[in-house]
């Protein structure tokens, strides 16, 4: 027989070495409170001067200090799929050429989705710009599903794209195409009104 030994508690040293001080059930609530008025829009006065402190935040201090609220967010919610839509966004703003090179490389191979992104033919690193910044803009909106389902099918394209050059990374073409199963499974649920 074995003998049982009490579980030793934490004590308050753990909990004082702990790297942040802000509550994490804090935060996520802030950011899921922010990513449903950014998308369902204010229903009330306090609604909109939350969102009118929101936008002057992101003017100030950049969109990622609210979007950084959304990146534990999972994936099937509303905040995990603003997250997803601001790392498309920001990667195509820092590297317009690439993305459009490997827009160009995967739509050969999937024209059906090159259709639903929207992109003119043939993209250029400003035609790419103009469509993320185009679906993103379209957050507030009652069609959120259509920019969830463009956003899924550009990441889709731009995976593709990326696997089929030489000097593409199979690990990061494999995250887009996740981003993309993520973002079309997030547009499913906002169709069915369950994306939260």
């Amino acid at each position: 027989m074995t003998e049982f030994k009490k579980p030793s508690l934490p004590g308050s040293a753990l909990f004082e070495a702990q790297a942040s001080g802000d509550d994490p059930a804090e935060l996520t609530a802030a950011g899921h409170r922010i990513a449903t008025l950014l998308v369902r829009g204010p229903r009330n006065d306090d609604d909109q001067g939350l969102i009118d402190r929101v936008l002057h935040l992101a003017d100030d201090e950049g969109l990622g200090a609210i979007a950084d609220l959304w990146s534990r967010a999972p994936a099937d919610s509303l905040p995990g799929a603003l997250w997803r839509l601001y790392l498309l966004r920001t990667w195509v703003h820092r590297q317009p050429d690439q993305a459009a090179r490997e827009f160009a490389a995967g739509k050969i191979h999937a024209p059906v989705h090159e259709v639903l992104a929207g992109v003119v033919d043939p993209p250029g690193p400003a035609e790419v710009i103009a469509l993320v910044d185009t679906v993103v803009r379209g957050i507030v909106a009652p069609d959120f599903d259509v920019t969830l389902d463009r956003a899924a099918a550009f990441a889709h394209i731009v995976g593709v794209g990326r696997s089929q050059l030489d000097s593409g990374d199979p690990r990061s073409a494999a995250r887009l195409v996740d981003t993309a199963v993520h973002l079309r499974r997030a547009a499913e649920l906002e169709r069915l009104s369950e994306l939260q």
